[in-house]
């Protein structure tokens, strides 16, 4: 009877001290990894190696990254995208216009301006629980990463035109 409840406490205590760790552990994955590991991302990691960004997705700097879901892109007309693919550098910088500097919570969000990596402002604003980036919806926030944090949006933004 003894060993039996020994064994039970031991396992109960064993059990949380491992949830207990993987709770307060921080993000030991990257943003490439994150992206990498969260369904529906293919699309944006594809096309963020595509245009360079994976350096930057796995370096120390801390990002914010507004991570268009592979619906987002299905959306945007095949033609508008195949030119995207085929000049690098316009692809890099719709996709840098997704990323801000510092790793910002959803609760950390104000309305206000952000400036982007592409080096032009984008508009966020919070009603709530609802985070909007210009005129796409954060369907799913704090994707914490060691670097940064990654949101998932519903639309593609394209930078405005200089």
């Amino acid at each position: 009877m003894f060993r039996r409840n020994a064994l039970q406490t031991l396992l109960v205590l064993a059990t949380a001290a491992l949830l207990g760790a993987c709770a307060s552990a921080p993000a030991s994955r990257t943003l490439a990894g994150t992206v990498a590991d969260t369904k529906g991302l293919s699309t944006f990691q594809q096309l963020a190696a595509e245009a360079g960004l994976s350096t930057t997705l796995e370096g120390a700097a801390p990002y914010t990254v507004f991570a268009p879901s592979d619906a987002a892109f299905q959306a945007v007309p095949a033609k508008t995208l195949a030119a995207l693919k085929a000049d690098k550098a316009q692809l890099k910088a719709v996709l840098s216009y997704h990323i801000v500097p510092g790793a910002l919570a959803a609760a950390d969000l104000k309305a206000g301006n952000l400036k982007t990596l592409q080096g032009a402002n984008v508009a966020v604003s919070r009603a709530g629980t609802f985070v909007t980036v210009e005129d796409a919806m954060v369907e799913q926030a704090d994707l914490r990463a060691s670097n940064g944090v990654v949101h998932v949006i519903d639309r593609v933004l394209m930078p405005p035109k200089k």
